[in-house]
C-alpha cells in the first residue's frame, strides 16, 4: 500500500481539532487519522480540551495540546483563534483539520490567517432549520475540503448548503477490524462477571450508545416489554452508555425498566471500556436509532465483530447493514417492529446467526475498515498541502 504522504517533502504537521477527547465516533476517528498521519512520516497534534482517550493518542506519537476547543463562548472562541494561529505558525502546521462546529470556526479563522489549508468533516446530523442554526452549521462546508462521513451526509450537505461539488468527499468512517474481531475468552469472563451476565441469560442484545433519547433507548425497553408479555423471556438486554449528565433520561429509562418488571431482563451497566469484549459477549447488537444517523458506527462495529445488528431503516445505516444478510432494518421509533426482529433473531438460533455475523464481518473487512479511511483522508491532506506549497 502506497504511502499518500510519499511524495511530500518535508512531511506535513496535521492540526486536528475537536471539542474532547472522551467518547465518540468523532474522537474516534481523530486518534485513528492522527496514528495514520505518524505512520506515513508526518507530525500529528490534536487541539481539544481532553479527556480519557488522550493517553491513547499520546501512545500513538501524536501531540497533544488542551485548550478549551469545546466552548461556544465568544470570547473564548476568539481567543481560540489567536492560540490556534501561534500553534500553526509555531508547530509549522501544514493543514488545519476541524471535526465539529463550535471548534470549527476558531480554526477556520487561524488557517486562513496562516495560508494554510483548512478541511472538515460532517461527523454529525445536517440540520435543516431554523436558519439560525443553519448559519451557524454553515462553518463545516467553508473547507478547501468538506469530508462527509457517508453518502447519506453528503447528500444532506448537498441540499442544505450546496457547496462546490468539488470540494465534497465522501469517506465513510473506518473501524479497527482486527480490534473487534479477536478478542481473548478472559475478556469476555471478566466482562460477563462485572456486568453479571450467568448462564441462564439466554439470548443477550446489547445496546451501546450514549445515554440520550434519539439514541432510542427506550425504544429498546418497550421493545423488550413487548416481548415479555408475549412470553418470550428468555433474553437480556444490556443498555452500555454514560448518562453524561443526562440524570432525567437515565432515571426515566430504570423506571421503564422497573414499571414493566423487566428487572432481571434489562439493565444500565454504564460505559464500557472494553467495546470488543462487550460486542463478543452479546449475541445480537442493537442501533435503534429515533432520528437518522449520520454514520452509525455501533452498526459496524457490531459486524466486525461477527455480531447481527437491527438497525433504523434510515441515515447512514441504510448503507451499512444488508438487510437480511447482516442483520435487520427496522421503521425507526417503532418498538413493535423491533421486538418482531428480535424475536426472529431467538428464534434464528445460534448457528444462523453466526452465520449472520460472518456475513456482517465480510461487510465491515470489505467496505468500512479504519485503514481504508484513514488512506483517503490523508491523500486529501496531501492533495491539499502540494496544492498550497505548489502556490507559495
Amino acid at each position: 500500500m502506497s504511502n499518500p504522504f510519499e511524495n511530500l517533502s518535508p512531511k506535513p504537521t496535521i492540526l486536528q481539532v475537536v471539542p474532547a477527547l472522551e467518547t465518540g465516533g468523532a474522537e474516534r476517528t481523530t486518534l485513528d487519522v492522527a496514528r495514520a498521519v505518524v505512520a506515513a512520516g508526518g507530525r500529528a497534534i490534536v487541539a481539544s480540551r481532553g479527556g480519557r482517550m488522550v493517553p491513547e493518542l499520546l501512545d500513538s506519537g501524536a501531540l497533544h495540546i488542551e485548550m478549551a476547543m469545546q466552548s461556544k463562548n465568544p470570547v473564548v472562541m476568539a481567543l481560540n483563534v489567536e492560540r490556534l494561529a501561534r500553534i500553526v505558525e509555531r508547530e509549522k502546521a501544514d493543514l488545519v483539520h476541524a471535526r465539529s462546529r463550535a471548534p470549527a470556526w476558531s480554526a477556520l479563522a487561524a488557517a486562513r490567517r496562516a495560508g494554510v489549508p483548512f478541511v472538515t468533516t460532517y461527523h454529525s446530523r445536517v440540520h435543516t432549520r431554523p436558519r439560525l442554526k443553519v448559519f451557524y452549521n454553515s462553518v463545516m462546508v467553508r473547507g478547501d475540503a468538506v469530508i462527509a462521513n457517508s453518502k447519506y451526509t453528503a447528500g444532506n450537505i448537498r441540499t442544505v448548503h450546496a457547496p462546490d461539488e468539488a470540494r465534497i468527499f465522501t469517506v465513510p468512517r473506518g473501524i479497527d477490524i482486527a480490534k473487534f474481531a479477536a478478542v481473548t475468552p478472559a475478556r469476555v469472563e471478566a466482562l460477563r462477571a462485572r456486568w453479571g451476565v450467568d448462564a441462564g441469560a439466554g439470548t443477550v442484545f446489547l445496546h451501546p450508545a450514549r445515554l440520550t433519547r434519539w439514541k432510542g433507548q427506550g425504544i429498546s425497553v418497550e421493545a423488550a416489554r413487548l416481548l415479555s408479555a408475549r412470553g418470550m423471556t428468555d433474553f437480556t438486554l444490556l443498555l452500555a452508555g454514560d448518562a453524561q449528565g443526562r440524570d432525567n433520561y437515565k432515571a426515566e429509562l430504570e423506571k421503564a425498566i422497573a414499571d414493566a418488571g423487566l428487572g432481571a431482563r434489562v439493565r444500565l451497566v454504564g460505559h464500557g471500556e472494553d467495546m470488543a469484549a462487550a460486542y463478543a459477549l452479546a449475541d445480537a447488537v442493537l442501533s435503534p436509532s429515533i432520528e437518522p444517523e449520520p454514520f452509525g458506527r455501533t452498526a459496524v462495529e457490531a459486524q466486525a465483530a461477527s455480531r447481527p445488528v437491527i438497525v433504523s431503516d434510515a441515515g447512514g445505516q441504510q448503507e451499512t447493514v444488508i438487510e437480511g444478510e447482516t442483520g435487520f432494518r427496522v421503521a425507526p421509533n417503532d418498538a413493535a417492529a423491533l421486538a418482531d426482529a428480535m424475536a426472529r433473531l431467538v428464534a434464528m438460533g445460534g448457528e444462523a446467526r453466526a452465520a449472520m455475523g460472518a456475513r456482517g464481518y465480510a461487510n465491515a473487512a470489505t467496505h468500512y475498515s479504519v485503514g481504508a479511511m484513514c488512506d483517503a483522508t490523508l491523500a486529501i491532506y496531501a492533495r491539499l498541502i502540494a496544492r498550497n506549497r505548489g502556490a507559495a
